[in-house]
């Protein structure tokens, strides 16, 4: 059977179409290349140049590159402990998150009068401004004058007010021992639990609203009290979305700036990396260092991506 070829000077049906693919997608790809590509290809050439704010027009592409600005980042004061303090903060900000996020989920997944103005109250303190939320916090936490301080003096007996985002860490005495509680690196990692649940709300929310109902039905008749049946049957379903959220929200606590900075300004034992790559920049004017910092954040998400990836992440055939 011949093939009949199209005429030379008319282009196919399918070149037609990958046309028409390239033209819609390209306003994406010239998007991500000025806002992510090329600044992302700037800060490594900043990384490895001895660049500081006064010197800044003098940086060239081809210009001398040095490794003395991560010498500087590893063995300067304080990096190795704002280190862990980041990742004490990811950790306790993701987990917080998503525990507040399922309980709400969990509470709010039935019918009930005033579900829908509950759901809505429930994303006030993710669509809230910053600024403004961190500023009620300040009032409240105030040693001064905060409302927290004068419910823990008048109900909870308190010796003395607690000055939580500055005190950098007190003394507990907890079955005998006393324990040296980080106060404002736990009221930091509290706000951003408080501040960012409702993103994970969302999606467990949706996936829970997903799970048929009938397996539930089924396991009540049999017998299943309600914390057999999140074990056995919701928890399942939602491991994979739990999974997810637990890495989205590390990356973004890993990185957070503004939480921290607004409350404490880095002190009292919450200077997170973020905060630090802010000091070299506006404090040292080290352009370079700071650069190479936020290299090195960058390959820490990627290793932390990278186990994802390999031992969360569904396959394809889990998909299927």
């Amino acid at each position: 059977m011949l093939r009949t070829r199209a005429p030379r000077g008319r282009p196919t049906l399918r070149r037609q179409e990958n046309r028409a693919g390239l033209a819609m997608v390209s306003p994406t790809l010239l998007v991500v290349l000025a806002i992510v590509v090329l600044p992302a290809a700037w800060t490594i050439v900043l990384a490895f140049q001895r660049v500081r704010l006064i010197n800044i027009q003098d940086a060239d592409l081809f210009g001398p590159y040095t490794l003395r600005n991560f010498a500087a980042v590893f063995t300067s004061p304080g990096f190795w402990s704002s280190v862990v303090t980041t990742v004490v903060y990811a950790v306790g900000g993701t987990v917080l998150s998503i525990a507040l996020g399922l309980v709400a989920a969990l509470a709010l997944r039935r019918t009930f009068r005033g579900r829908g103005l509950l759901r809505g109250a429930m994303l006030l303190p993710y669509v809230a401004p910053v600024v403004a939320v961190a500023f009620v916090w300040e009032v409240m936490l105030s040693p001064q004058y905060g409302i927290v301080n004068e419910w823990g003096i008048r109900l909870l007996g308190w010796d003395r007010p607690i000055a939580f985002l500055t005190d950098r860490a007190t003394e507990v005495s907890l079955l005998g021992w006393e324990v040296e509680v980080p106060v404002a690196l736990l009221t930091v990692i509290v706000f951003e639990g408080w501040r960012y649940f409702p993103f994970a709300f969302l999606f467990l929310l949706a996936r829970l609203q997903a799970v048929p109902k009938d397996l539930e039905e089924a396991a009540t008749v049999d017998g299943a009290v309600p914390t057999q049946r999140f074990r056995y049957i919701l928890l399942p379903q939602l491991a994979p979305v739990i999974a997810l959220l637990a890495m989205l929200r590390f990356v973004m606590n890993f990185t957070k700036f503004d939480d921290v900075y607004l409350l404490t300004g880095g002190g009292s034992g919450t200077e997170v990396a973020s905060v630090r790559v802010y000091e070299f920049l506006t404090a040292r004017f080290d352009v370079g260092a700071a650069a190479a910092q936020a290299l090195v954040l960058a390959a820490v998400l990627l290793a932390f991506l990278a186990g994802y990836l390999r031992f969360f992440a569904p396959s394809p055939k889990e998909e299927a």
